[in-house]
């Protein structure tokens, strides 16, 4: 493992420290979700991706400034939570409900939107000692298999094509990488 994935690590186990004390509930999204199902760091990677409660966000995002994260002046933080840990990218998406209280997307062009039926119900992934709640693998899936469907200008990336072979694979199946029982 490279220095920032090390780096990248850390900064998912502040944010489940930070966000588990002050009890606002996140969900780890993206390539860091499929390797802490997977059990191992499988690729690189450029960033962090989260969920949190739309309702929450401005909470979770003062609790991490007072720690020296800093705002990513790229995004605009009414779309998404946008932060550095060091040199580390955090992006963290928004949650909306709908009238059932199920989750949707929580802001942008598709603020509204169902997300995938249980999608928030996984059981948290694991890399060695580090246990975060990540969203279900049925939903990362859904999300690497539809992103170029839903936005035809982000075609498939060979790194995407990979993710969903390891994510289908699963923990025991993976590759040389993960550890085996």
């Amino acid at each position: 493992m490279d220095d920032l994935a090390q780096r990248q690590l850390a900064s998912i186990a502040e944010l489940v420290e930070v966000s588990g004390s002050a009890g606002i509930p996140v969900w780890l999204r993206g390539g860091w979700a499929m390797d802490l199902h997977l059990g191992a760091v499988t690729r690189p990677h450029v960033d962090v991706d989260w969920y949190c409660w739309r309702e929450d966000a401005h909470r979770l995002a003062a609790l991490l400034l007072a720690r020296g994260w800093r705002p990513d002046p790229r995004v605009p933080a009414e779309r998404q939570l946008d932060l550095f840990a060091g040199d580390v990218e955090v992006s963290v998406a928004y949650l909306g409900r709908d009238e059932s209280g199920r989750p949707t997307v929580g802001s942008g062009p598709w603020a509204g939107t169902l997300l995938p039926a249980g999608m928030l119900d996984a059981p948290p992934g694991r890399i060695g000692p580090l246990t975060v709640p990540t969203i279900s693998v049925a939903a990362q899936i859904e999300f690497k298999q539809m992103y170029p469907v839903w936005m035809p200008e982000r075609p498939r990336r060979p790194k995407d094509a990979d993710d969903l072979a390891r994510l289908r694979a699963g923990p025991r199946r993976a590759g040389p990488r993960t550890p085996r029982p």
